[in-house]
């Protein structure tokens, strides 16, 4: 797509990136093809250099600005080098980088508190690690300790981690490598009409597909089992999710095995989803646990699961330790994503910003039959591409060209599903209702080339 005078204009922005002085973009692709690992990929034809950020900004290595609507993967939550995120970390690192638990520090117990006071009542015990797929780990390891069983539901198209027992819990093969994980895991139906095999209403969907745990229950496992683990919003899956009785029912069939309900909440937490602080709240339950990352360091490496007292003694008939969980410059991080979201009214940012963006999207839907389907709840928003409505076969290289086309206009974009034909739209919660506007113009241009 050639630039051209009515090409979508960026809304105004203050901040004047610095002169990049490093290494040129072909210098650093060759550096990466001899030194990096060759399973690290990047987007776009012409990979993109990113060498600033400001809120919900990026800039390349030329000084150009684009609209961040993927937020490192859904990772950054109040904005890239928002001021106040800053100062405090920059304060913490001046002060002390690194203390192990072995020590005290105020960090963590406040940010441990913290958590408690956004918790549903007897939620108040936090572990922390480094990442997301440690805190999955952690869960299942705690929940098989806690109850004696071994088995493990989770769901299709779900994404929990890319280690070998975060591969095991995953229910995509895209993201499965052939080497041996973690055994005793089912993988039940997904409860979103866009994967259900069956036909009716999407309630009846979440109640076959709620049926299908409690069928897996009975002919799979010992009647026994560990834990559910699941999404409320997949992330990496497509932006998929079910009805609100899904939940409810689910979570009866595995507390009834003796089991745990685990809400992965690494990407649908703080606020994201807009109704809600907690993305397992659209779905009227409370869980037993709760694992969370990304979004609660802004970009700093955190990660944390949240229970109850009872269990997380289980882990305390032998000695556990993590290095790094608790470090006292990602708490300081956590501590000022907590009170930004607070401070700035970025949950409900989120939610406005997200019914803006959500009414922008199903307009271009009724315009352009390559969008199959518009979901999500807040500022994590999905659209599915396809080649005929009907049959929902999936458009992957549309998608592809729409990711192209929005990058050109300076619009960013994750891609997702185990087609890879949803675009994910997941900004940082900062973005604004004339960011949302202007994505909105890319996007309807970009669909139209592509369909």
């Amino acid at each position: 797509m050639t630039a051209t005078a009515t090409m979508p204009v960026l809304p105004a922005c203050s901040h004047t990136p610095q002169p990049y002085t490093g290494p040129s973009k072909a210098e650093l692709i060759a550096m990466r093809k001899q030194h990096l690992h060759p399973a690290i990929f990047h987007f776009y034809k012409d990979p993109l250099l990113i060498v600033e950020g400001y809120m919900q900004y990026l800039y390349d290595e030329t000084g150009r600005r684009y609209l961040d609507c993927l937020a490192g993967i859904v990772t950054v939550s109040v904005g890239h080098s928002h001021p106040k995120f800053v100062a405090r970390v920059q304060e913490q690192v001046g002060t002390l980088q690194h203390a192990t638990t072995i020590y005290l520090h105020p960090n963590i117990a406040l940010l441990a508190k913290k958590l408690a006071s956004k918790m549903p009542k007897g939620l108040e015990v936090t572990y922390f690690t480094n990442s997301g797929t440690e805190a999955n780990e952690l869960a299942i390891m705690m929940a098989r300790l806690h109850t004696g069983a071994s088995d493990v539901i989770t769901l299709r198209h779900a994404y929990h981690g890319g280690s070998p027992v975060g591969m095991g819990l995953t229910g995509m093969g895209t993201w499965k490598h052939p080497v041996e994980g973690m055994g005793r895991v089912h993988h039940a139906l997904n409860p979103d009409p866009a994967t259900s095999p069956f036909s009716g209403s999407v309630e009846e969907l979440s109640a076959l597909a709620a049926n299908d745990v409690k069928d897996i229950i009975r002919t799979a496992t010992p009647g026994k089992v560990a834990a559910f683990l699941c999404e409320p919003i997949q992330g990496a899956g497509g932006v998929m999710h079910g009805a609100p009785n899904y939940l409810k029912d689910v979570y009866g069939h595995v507390r009834a095995a003796g089991g745990l309900c685990i809400a992965d909440e690494v990407q649908t937490a703080f606020g994201r989803t807009g109704d809600h602080y907690w993305g397992f709240e659209n779905f009227g339950v409370v869980p037993d646990m709760v694992t969370m990352a990304k979004g609660l360091g802004n970009g700093a490496p955190i990660g944390a699961v949240t229970t109850r007292m009872d269990i997380a003694k289980s882990l305390s008939t032998r000695l556990h330790f993590n290095t790094f969980g608790g470090n006292p410059v990602s708490m300081a991080a956590g501590l000022a994503v907590l009170d930004i979201i607070d401070e700035e009214g970025l949950q409900a940012n989120a939610k406005a910003r997200g019914a803006e963006f959500r009414a922008g999207l199903e307009k271009i839907q009724r315009s352009h039959r390559l969008v199959g389907d518009v979901r999500g709840m807040g500022l994590m928003l999905g659209v599915e591409l396809v080649q005929d409505r009907a049959t929902r076969a999936p458009a992957k290289q549309a998608a592809m060209d729409v990711l192209e086309a929005a990058r050109e206009m300076g619009l960013l974009l994750g891609k997702g599903g185990i087609d890879g034909n949803v675009l994910r739209i997941k900004p940082p919660m900062c973005i604004t209702a004339a960011d949302v506007e202007f994505a909105v113009d890319v996007l309807e241009r970009a669909v139209g080339a592509a369909g």
